[in-house]
């Protein structure tokens, strides 16, 4: 319990120095005003400062204090950001472990911050990394798919030095920063071609409006469908948002996909979905309307995720080829060592289940 406290102290002393501390001579609290402010054992602060002076980013003067070395600004740049929309979003845990997992084989340590895909939440974060700088950022930007008011301090940060990264989708402002996305436009247009082949003829599609994500994979279902000569039904394509999103999971309530369903489906007999999480709910608001899939209606996703599997009916889904998070942390290292940057997209596979 010691060991957790006196490393978690020492990392709040750590972010202390990277705003006070990058020149020599800053000078800590004092042990006593340590233990006070963070209600701890005098045992723990030192054990916390001893850490800190191990890595030399402080040193003891006898009878004087704690003082800072300057080299916070080194300790600092074995830091990456990782930036996400939501943390408990399902297919982001495996992403993250693949990229934290690549940086610490190269020795860095990651900050993660959460947006909530809202791009006030996004600014405040960018301002903390513009006034604590760390050696790269992997960052999901937020409502790619709309105008981007942040883009004034990506351009500062990239400014300062600091490699960035963007993952899933690039705003188009910042169209000259790397990403690594998906390949979306082929994977709506593989899961199309896929019911076009089974012999569906009508197809409607659920996609998501304010994330690049969404437009591109809409884009490239109706370019199979435009190709295989079939017509584009616009009323059997529904759009939902972030916010949209949080109502159907946070408060259960389905009402979006009961009226696309009940109202707008109409002669469609299969429906493209943005992603597994909202093929699992469409799938149970057609059982709970009395119809069966794929029956009366087939189902298809993209990301291969515990969803696709846990569903009362598995779902067929688009699952990627590489691991995207490892791909993105590799690409960020080769860049933070003076390599250039360049934008990849990510080649899908379809899994064929049950759902169509």
């Amino acid at each position: 319990m010691l060991e957790m406290k006196y490393k978690f102290l020492a990392n709040l002393l750590r972010n202390e120095l990277s705003k006070n501390g990058s020149k020599c001579g800053y000078r800590l609290p004092t042990e006593a005003e340590l233990t006070r402010r963070y209600q701890v054992s005098r045992q723990t602060v030192r054990h916390a400062l001893q850490l800190l002076a191990e890595e030399g980013l402080v040193q003891k003067r006898q009878g004087s204090g704690t003082y800072s070395t300057g080299k916070v600004k080194d300790a600092a740049r074995q830091q990456i950001a990782v930036v996400t929309s939501f943390l408990d979003d399902y297919i982001f845990p495996t992403i993250l472990h693949d990229a934290q997992g690549t940086f610490a084989r190269e020795g860095f340590s990651t900050l993660v911050y959460a947006t909530e895909n809202r791009v006030g939440a996004e600014r405040d974060i960018l301002l903390q990394l513009l006034e604590n700088p760390v050696g790269g950022i992997l960052i999901e930007g937020s409502k790619t798919a709309l105008p981007n008011p942040n883009a004034d301090l990506y351009l500062r940060l990239r400014e300062t030095g600091v490699p960035m990264v963007f993952l899933h989708g690039a705003y188009t402002e910042l169209a000259s920063f790397p990403c690594i996305s998906d390949d979306n436009y082929g994977g709506g247009y593989l899961l199309a071609h896929h019911l076009i082949a089974q012999g569906h003829q009508n197809l409607a599609g659920v996609f998501k409006s304010d994330d690049v994500q969404g437009p591109q994979r809409y884009h490239g279902c109706i370019s199979a469908i435009r190709d295989a000569g079939l017509p584009i039904l616009d009323r059997c394509f529904r759009w939902y948002d972030t916010e949209d999103r949080l109502e159907m999971l946070e408060q259960r309530h389905p009402e979006l996909l009961h009226r696309f369903l009940a109202e707008r489906l109409g002669t469609a007999t299969a429906v493209i979905c943005y992603n597994d999480e909202i093929a699992y709910l469409l799938i149970q608001e057609l059982l709970a309307m009395g119809k069966r899939t794929p029956d009366n209606v087939a189902i298809v996703s993209f990301d291969n995720s515990y969803y696709s599997q846990i569903s009362p009916v598995p779902i067929t889904s688009l699952r990627h080829r590489d691991k995207m998070g490892q791909i993105a942390a590799e690409h960020l290292l080769h860049i933070i060592r003076g390599g250039t940057g360049q934008s990849r997209s990510l080649e899908w596979e379809l899994l064929v289940r049950s759902s169509g």
